[in-house]
């Protein structure tokens, strides 16, 4: 988080510098074939989003297809699996999520190290939460939420799209600064999370704005606050959760990653590639309004990123107790 918040400001207006790299000839060719890009969760949440957006830029820069491949389940270690087990070719991509982070935590038991076996290749962008109740739920804002969840304690209940998806720590994190105790229901993913939410089958949700927004500009879900620390641009009348709920901030990101030993070549080309379509201002302006904010980096300064995240979500989910059952 501290790497992300330093380097956002600097990045956010064009791409990050790379390094030169001596073997760029050698990955003149890549890709001759398709592409692959597994996401861990349902289509149409957020990492899913994100990853569309930018793949389809790729496509059209490199001339080949990068086809999305949704394997959803164990909060994105199936997908992560995959491409572990991939060749290290270029061929086979991971959609990150900060659940891969989170993951390292929660799952005590991984066949797999997520900052060995995966390779940075590049952060697209970082969000904002959203707390957000169906419409006929009591309370409408933050201090009567938490007031009418302490008057109920375990009658409440928060969806998230799975565990170890931000949205579940998210939960967890609000419960462990507002003492509150409300009950956590894992779906397959943010759709059928928002489907019960709007249902009235679940009370709350901690989502990520861009799965959520059109469900809130609809009217079918009430939003109470954001987890930014400040408002944003997506949902400019929505409160920070910081003002009821002092510090509290989390956000979430979405990046590419490929199995450890892919060609450095290729791991630089996908890098200014993608850089590069995240310049372009009709894609900052896609993202923004779903919430989200570019944040191009370079291969090393991403793994910054995640070594930093992964060490803040373990704090989170150690106190709060959260575990993947």
């Amino acid at each position: 988080m501290k790497l992300f918040r330093r380097r956002f400001l600097s990045l956010a207006a064009g791409g990050a510098v790379l390094p030169a790299v001596s073997r760029v000839a050698g990955a003149q060719a890549y890709p001759t074939r398709p592409v692959h890009v597994i996401v861990g969760f349902a289509a149409g949440q957020a990492l899913d989003i994100a990853t569309r957006i930018i793949t389809q830029r790729l496509s059209e820069r490199l001339g080949q297809q990068f086809i999305i491949e949704n394997r959803p389940g164990a909060g994105g270690n199936i997908a992560t699996l995959a491409v572990v087990r991939a060749p290290p070719d270029g061929y086979t991509l991971l959609a990150i999520g900060s659940n891969n982070l989170i993951n390292a935590t929660l799952y005590p038991k991984l066949s797999y190290d997520f900052r060995r076996d995966i390779a940075p290749v590049a952060s697209v962008y970082r969000l904002t939460q959203v707390m957000e109740v169906n419409p006929s739920f009591p309370a409408k804002t933050v201090p009567e939420f938490i007031a009418y969840a302490k008057a109920h304690p375990g009658k409440i209940s928060f969806a998230s799209a799975g565990n170890g998806s931000v949205a579940h720590v998210t939960g967890e994190l609000f419960k462990m600064m507002t003492g509150v105790n409300i009950q956590h229901v894992a779906y397959r993913g943010a759709p059928p999370a928002l489907t019960d939410l709007i249902a009235g089958q679940v009370h709350v949700m901690f989502d990520n704005i861009p799965s959520s927004i059109e469900h809130i500009r609809a009217g079918r879900l009430r939003p109470l606050a954001v987890s930014a620390t400040t408002r944003v641009q997506a949902l400019p009348e929505v409160p920070p959760l910081c003002d009821f709920v002092p510090d509290f901030e989390t956000s979430a990101w979405a990046g590419v990653g490929a199995p450890k030993d892919t060609p450095a070549e290729i791991i630089y080309q996908l890098n200014r590639e993608i850089n590069a379509a995240l310049a372009d201002p009709t894609i900052k302006a896609r993202f923004a309004d779903l919430g989200g904010e570019v944040l191009p980096l370079s291969p090393r300064e991403y793994a910054r990123g995640i070594a930093e995240e992964t060490d803040k979500w373990a704090k989170v989910t150690k106190f709060s107790g959260a575990t993947a059952e």
